[in-house]
């Protein structure tokens, strides 16, 4: 039986990276799951936790130690690079995401195409309403 295939944005990582609230239940959910993402997701991850401990939100020992688990997740993912096939294709119908979701999006499109995802991850009530629009499972 293959694992189920979970793609994340970098809203849900963070949330697990951060030990937000909202975020509580997604290390359980993750447990034994394919886990699937862009290379946005680490791009992002470490330029918003730079911006956390520049505004003083997050500790110097919290920010290292992010710093240090976004460089040890790397090998728990299968990222996709953001090529040139991911910049054209479908938009949702309603909501026009911000650029970088919209590639979030696209890579997930692109891995449940290869694929079919069990789930796409968000904590974006925006960016959840946009996946199903393109037919994601959220």
């Amino acid at each position: 039986m293959r694992p189920r295939r979970l793609y994340l944005d970098t809203s849900a990582y963070l949330g697990i990276l951060l030990r937000e609230e909202r975020a509580a239940s997604l290390p359980g959910t993750m447990a034994g799951a394919e886990l699937l993402s862009s290379v946005l997701l680490i791009l992002e991850a470490r330029r918003n936790l730079i911006r956390l401990a520049r505004e003083g939100s997050l500790s110097p020992e919290a920010y290292e130690a992010c710093m240090s688990q976004v460089t040890e997740d790397i090998a728990k993912f299968e990222l996709r690079d953001l090529t040139l096939d991911l910049c054209a294709g479908a938009v949702p119908a309603v909501g026009t995401p911000r650029s970088l979701d919209l590639a979030h999006l696209r890579t997930a499109l692109w891995f449940h195409q290869e694929r079919p995802l069990h789930r796409f991850v968000s904590l974006d009530a925006t960016q959840l309403q946009a996946a199903r629009e393109l037919g994601l499972p959220t």
